[in-house]
């Protein structure tokens, strides 16, 4: 746990096509930055991507005179493509992910059957961030949290007051995230959980997504007092063996993500397409019958 005394400005962006939240941290304008959880748009009728909700995030840093030091990710989204590559290619920066991304590269490289170059060693990220390893973007400092259970390979990031929570936890109201996708577990995700709402009860919880029930505004700042207080799948008094109860039971009613399929194959490589072929166009894969 890092010292809880600094408070880091942060900047939220919303992208409502997939619900996602992509966050700026920073100490103060004309300082160093990072990034967590960017978004590129995908139109999977179409299959053609754009760069409008990266391009918010770019004007903001830019007209800030902000520094990109980092541009993390929390794990490999199911739900979103990332645009760590485009906001590299245009502010700079590191791409980074968890150290345990290889194990995800393993289940989909054969799930894809992605062709013989592809390397399962996370060298597509610029690095990879071990348990507990330490960030450093000017007079700030980021703690990388393991929190496995939503996927085996996620992690949270604790900047001062803040911590980033990715998929692990969601609003009170909607509760936590899903544990079917390959290698997650709901008892490693209470255990994950437990180790974020062990913290201060003030410490400000950055979500990455937000799904409203009863037209609620859209938000993305809870507390570890409100989770403990109201979420309502794992909120004080919950054991570990009715939370395992229900989110097994809950997972199994859910569909799959809209953009699981594109999502993966990209984010798998940090955000780069797969190698165009001899006719100059990259592709993405479609297993049938197999999930």
């Amino acid at each position: 746990m890092l010292n809880l005394s600094s408070k880091p400005k942060v900047k939220t962006f919303f992208d409502s096509g997939t619900w996602t939240f992509t966050h700026v941290v920073f100490e103060d304008s004309s300082t160093p930055c990072i990034i967590i959880d960017s978004v590129l748009n995908y139109d999977h009728k179409s299959g053609r991507t754009s760069t409008k909700s990266a391009d918010e995030v770019v004007a903001f840093i830019q007209q800030e005179n902000l520094q990109c030091h980092w541009i993390l990710e929390t794990h490999a989204h199911a739900d979103h493509l990332t645009a760590a590559p485009y906001l590299q290619s245009k502010l700079g920066g590191k791409i980074a992910i968890g150290s345990h991304i290889t194990s995800i590269q393993d289940v989909f490289n054969n799930v894809f059957h992605l062709e013989p170059s592809f390397k399962r060693d996370g060298s597509q990220f610029d690095y990879l961030i071990p348990p507990d390893g330490i960030l450093t973007f000017g007079n700030l400092n980021c703690l990388a949290i393991y929190v496995p259970g939503h996927t085996p390979a996620c992690l949270a990031y604790q900047i001062g007051d803040a911590i980033f929570v990715g998929d692990t936890l969601f609003m009170p109201d909607v509760g936590t995230a899903r544990c079917d996708f390959p290698g997650g577990d709901a008892l490693n995700l209470y255990d994950s959980i437990q180790k974020l709402l062990h913290y201060p009860e003030d410490t400000r919880l950055f979500m990455c997504h937000d799904y409203p029930p009863n037209d609620r505004p859209i938000s993305h700042l809870s507390s570890v007092k409100a989770q403990k207080e109201n979420n309502i799948h794992i909120h004080d008094g919950v054991t570990k063996e009715e939370f395992v109860d229900m989110r097994t039971k809950r997972d199994k009613t859910l569909e799959m993500p809209v953009l699981i399929l594109p999502s993966i194959q990209v984010n798998i490589r940090a955000g780069h397409f797969p190698p165009v072929e001899e006719n100059g166009v990259a592709y993405l894969k479609i297993p049938l019958n197999m999930l």
